[in-house]
């Protein structure tokens, strides 16, 4: 995997993200409760204080749990809740060492097709339904994983053309679009809601 992607909107941060495939997990996992540029900014700052060129998931799966999350809550935090999503990022590295000896290629690599790929996404820990076909729709538009059916496995988010998720940012523009459909979709269910009670 050797890509650029805009993801974190930094290049440093986006240049490991397009070649390692831990930061990209790692990043989509932070992605909640925080802006997508400080989720997917997270990995290079992780990397940087463990002062190493990327992540390895041997390396995190076996770090003291507290130390790990004093890493991540040091200022400026990786997340708005780094002690939780430390615990996280643990136990996704642990599930990497113990399922795909941690190589978090593996995971797409040799994936029989678009549903099986998402099948093994969703059974990451902290990714659930959307998260994977989020990331699915990541790997299929900008990290060069594309499976037969991804984008159906992907649902709305593999169509093209769309600017529903992160895997739709290719730089600033794309970025504000993704925002503005977010927004969108915030305003209509809490109308919906209004309109239900």
């Amino acid at each position: 995997m050797d890509v650029t992607v805009h993801l974190a909107q930094d290049p440093e941060a986006d240049a490991l993200l397009g070649r390692s495939p831990l930061a990209a997990l790692v990043g989509m996992l932070l992605d909640q409760q925080v802006p997508m540029e400080w989720a997917f900014k997270g990995p290079r700052t992780i990397a940087d204080r463990l002062g190493a060129e990327d992540l390895d998931a041997h390396e995190i799966a076996t770090m003291d749990p507290e130390a790990f999350a004093a890493l991540l809550s040091r200022k400026p935090a990786v997340h708005r809740y780094p002690g939780s999503m430390a615990k996280r990022i643990q136990q996704l590295c642990r599930y990497l060492v113990d399922r795909y000896d941690g190589d978090p290629e593996a995971v797409w690599r040799g994936a029989g097709g678009g549903a099986e790929l998402l099948r093994r996404l969703e059974d990451l820990p902290g990714f659930g339904r959307q998260k994977a076909q989020i990331f699915l729709a990541l790997l299929g538009k900008q990290l060069g994983v594309a499976p037969q059916g991804w984008r159906e496995a992907a649902g709305a988010y593999g169509e093209a053309g769309s600017f529903r998720s992160v895997a739709d940012i290719t730089g600033p523009e794309s970025l504000a679009k993704v925002r503005a459909h977010k927004q969108e979709v915030k305003a209509a269910a809490k109308a919906a809601k209004a309109a239900g009670t």
